[in-house]
């Protein structure tokens, strides 16, 4: 990254930042009814938004990456007035490691995907 010591971490290794290509905001509370997940549905329903379940919690996953990614390599354009948020991640494990994946225990990228789920966790869904 822009400013960053080459080789200092990681992230001089990692071409495409793909840590920077995403943003994860967690649920708080796990959904739990049928209308918990009718309004996941809707959600996932939109491009670039999926939902993911971890050892954590719940999350929303919206796919796109971060305006201030500077071509080829993902070099980050504000690296030193960066938000905060980025200045206290750590790399002490990442995606560079392995997918962020590999830890999900539940992955839903789509409508169809989740409803899936849906179907299987409520007997009586889509009975009215």
């Amino acid at each position: 990254m822009a400013g960053a010591t080459p080789g200092a971490n990681k992230c001089t290794r990692c071409h495409g930042s793909r840590c920077c290509t995403y943003a994860t905001e967690a649920l708080g509370a796990a959904p739990r009814s049928k209308s918990d997940f009718e309004h996941l549905l809707w959600q996932v329903s939109h491009q670039g938004v999926e939902i993911y379940k971890d050892a954590d919690g719940w999350y929303l996953m919206f796919q796109g990456a971060c305006e201030h990614l500077l071509p080829p390599d993902g070099a980050c354009a504000i690296y030193d007035t960066r938000p905060q948020i980025c200045r206290d991640y750590s790399n002490d494990w990442c995606e560079f490691d392995e997918p962020a994946e590999k830890g999900f225990e539940l992955y839903f990228r789509n409508h169809a995907e989740l409803l899936a789920y849906c179907k299987k966790r409520f007997k009586s869904w889509g009975k009215r």
